[in-house]
């Protein structure tokens, strides 16, 4: 569960919360400035600012944060005497603003969520002081959910988006909301099944297509957002691109792994991977040349998938699927 999802789930059932963000970073402090994590009013809590002690003060100063709803920026300082006391790798220093969740932006947090879900982007503005804060979450359309927000932020609307990485001054956080990684595995045989379950845990949403419902069924992939039983030929006009999707080919032949392929490479996306030798590789590569897909574009799949750690059981494979998966998220 993400933390807008788990925002939307407390407050559905008349819980309470802690949102903290951070605001500000220097040194080599483990996460970066907009890294978030909820604590729920039971002491449960959903994504990271950086784990240890770190986190160990935030639970303990949300908890505060939560009973008297007053907003604070918290000031932590990991210097030297406290990295050699904690046995940290790393020192650097952070400050993080703790938000109480309010029953009043609401609408706000669920439709994060639901812009995520779709596809869609948008801005959220947090406008912050100790004690204090207001939000607004901006459409592209121009049209805003929450607090009245600065009326010349549109002219630096889509700037503000390409950049992909948090706006953070003193007194103000703009984010932008991007849509979510969305991972389409295609074959659902015994490494889909492990790659579902470590690309869940990192926050993908993963889809399995596959032709076969004994294979490809809520048992097998529990953790999987959604499951499509369908030909592989035909199941892409259900499936929708935007350009940010990652694709890992993993059926259990190489006819349908060149059907898979040559569909792909016809529509945007973030990642392409298939599984398989370097002959195999070759073989569908070779095809597809002969088809008319360029070079370059050919060049782009990562195949064989995977980072190379000598693995070879599904669970390592898989793990290596996932570590790829992740290196390309992470490069903007």
């Amino acid at each position: 569960m993400d933390v807008y999802q788990a925002i939307e789930n407390y407050l559905s059932r008349g819980r309470r919360g802690t949102l903290a963000t951070i605001i500000r970073k220097l040194g080599a402090a483990p996460r970066e400035e907009g890294a978030k994590m909820f604590i729920g009013d039971d002491g449960a809590f959903f994504g990271t600012v950086g784990g240890g002690c770190v986190e160990a003060e935030v639970w303990q100063e949300a908890k505060k944060v939560t009973g008297d709803q007053n907003a604070k920026i918290l000031h932590y300082r990991m210097d030297g005497t406290v990295v050699e006391d904690e046995g940290m790798i790393c020192g650097g220093n952070v400050d993080i603003f703790l938000e109480p969740v309010y029953e009043r932006y609401r609408d706000l947090y669920s439709e994060v969520r639901a812009l995520e879900k779709k596809g869609k982007s948008a801005l959220i503005i947090t406008r912050y002081a100790e004690g204090f804060f207001f939000k607004s979450l901006i459409m592209e359309d121009g049209s805003a959910i929450g607090d009245e927000a600065d009326p010349n932020i549109g002219e630096r609307f889509h700037s503000l988006l390409t950049g992909r990485k948090p706006v953070i001054t003193d007194g103000e956080i703009i984010e932008p909301v991007l849509s979510a990684s969305f991972l389409y595995l295609f074959g659902a045989g015994h490494v889909s099944q492990y790659v579902s379950k470590i690309a869940a845990i990192v926050d993908f949403n993963v889809v399995v297509v596959d032709d076969r419902d004994d294979f490809a069924n809520r048992e097998r992939f529990p953790e999987a957002q959604e499951i499509i039983v369908n030909d592989f030929a035909t199941v892409f006009d259900r499936i929708r691109f935007f350009g940010n999707e990652y694709v890992a080919i993993l059926t259990r032949g190489h006819k349908h792994d060149a059907t898979v392929l040559e569909e792909v490479l016809k529509r945007p996306t973030r990642y392409v991977g298939m599984i398989g030798s370097k002959r195999k590789t070759r073989l569908i590569i070779d095809h597809l040349k002969k088809k008319g897909f360029g070079e370059d574009l050919l060049k782009s799949v990562h195949a064989p998938i995977g980072i190379a750690i000598e693995s070879e059981t599904p669970q390592e494979i898989a793990v290596s699927i996932v570590a790829e998966l992740i290196k390309t998220k992470r490069k903007v």
